[in-house]
């Protein structure tokens, strides 16, 4: 798995959303600037992100984004599949060595393992939540059962 420039913007944004909650409405373009990231970029991913139902959006002079839900009900999953459109990809299905060797037919001993991999890595990023994310680094790293750094 690799976490595209896609992938960690769109959680930048979405928790850049998280913090503003009772702000109100918040202009990709603002978002941009104060997350350091380039401007058309930023507002392609929002646009992910609306589509899959993560931020709503409203046009006009005082417009912008916001959640579409709370902090709490969004998983990095969700967002990282809306952001990059998925959060792991089967070589073997994407990229096949070949047609023949790489079909379901073949019985292929290693795809079971890249299948449990994607799976495993869903279930965690599914187990946290943007509300996770607003907490100190420390209580993170015990959420998602690493070590605590001192």
């Amino acid at each position: 798995m690799r976490i595209t420039t896609w992938a960690e913007y769109g959680v930048i944004c979405a928790l850049h959303l998280a913090r503003r909650t009772d702000a109100g409405l918040v202009s990709g373009r603002e978002i941009a600037e104060l997350e350091q990231l380039p401007p058309d970029y930023a507002e392609q991913i929002l646009l992910r992100l609306r589509r899959a139902g993560i931020v709503t959006s409203t046009r006009g002079s005082r417009g912008g984004y916001a959640l579409s839900r709370p902090a709490s009900e969004i998983s990095l999953r969700e967002i990282l599949a809306a952001s990059e459109l998925a959060t792991f990809s089967l070589r073997c299905e994407a990229h096949p060595v070949s047609e023949a060797r790489c079909s379901v037919a073949h019985g292929c001993s290693i795809r079971p393992v890249w299948q449990m991999l994607q799976q495993r890595i869903d279930e965690v990023l599914e187990g946290v939540h943007l509300s996770d994310l607003l907490e100190e680094e420390r209580l993170v790293r015990q959420r998602v059962g690493l070590p605590v750094l001192q």
